[in-house]
């Protein structure tokens, strides 16, 4: 699991707080510019986090999973949610309130430490991310994408003969999103990437054959 994940004694404290919840592909658990309420620990499923920006562009900032936890800073801050987070498939977790979550925090300074390094991994991810990404043509940005995105989410292929290829849940859109392209540049790239036997696409899911391969992908290299 990613960095960010929190331990299972967290979990675990955070879990007997909460009520556990479920949500079908598709279903917000958070929508921006709601009043942080709540806090969500994922248990079970893939959720992505995504904006919408002044000019209708719909950016993926995040996938999320399992250990990992949504909404705690807004809740912690008192602010609207700045992104929208959505159930990739069956998801379940569990919800605190606000109130409650802080509560948890101020009595076990453990838990507040883990709650600040997931979010400073979050943040490095993200700078190191845009350092990377930014100067890259597209080709080499979708990727180096993918290549990061497979590595931390993608599940094993189980007949994959040397079992490094990774299965990632994702649809065309919300890839442009998260490399930062039309969606059209990007269905040219996965073309150029399918080609070299370096992905399979289907409906909603990305093959990576071998996500170290791809990420050394001319040009893409970080």
């Amino acid at each position: 699991m990613v960095g960010s994940a929190l331990s299972a004694e967290w979990r675990g404290l955070i879990k007997s707080a909460g009520q556990e919840l479920f949500w079908r592909r598709g279903e917000l658990l958070l929508r921006e510019g709601e009043t942080a309420d709540r806090v969500l620990l994922l248990q079970q499923g893939l959720v992505k986090v995504t904006a919408v920006s002044a000019t209708g562009f719909t950016s993926l900032l995040a996938l999320r999973g399992p250990g990992e936890l949504l909404g705690e800073l807004s809740s912690l801050d008192g602010g609207l949610r700045f992104a929208t987070a959505t159930a990739m498939g069956e998801v379940a977790g569990v919800a605190v309130p606000a109130p409650r979550f802080t509560a948890l925090m101020e009595t076990h300074g453990g838990l507040a430490l883990a709650v600040l390094r997931s979010v400073a991994v979050r943040l490095r991810e993200s700078d190191v991310g845009r350092a990377d990404l930014g100067a890259l043509p597209t080709v080499a940005r979708t990727a180096l994408v993918l290549a990061r995105l497979s590595r931390s989410y993608g599940t094993p292929v189980p007949d994959a003969a040397d079992g490094v290829a990774r299965r990632l849940t994702i649809n065309q859109q919300e890839l442009a999103g998260a490399v930062g392209a039309s969606r059209e540049s990007v269905v040219r790239v996965l073309r150029v990437l399918t080609e070299h036997r370096l992905i399979a696409v289907s409906r909603g899911q990305v093959v990576v054959s071998d996500p170290a391969l791809l990420a050394r992908w001319p040009g893409a290299e970080p």
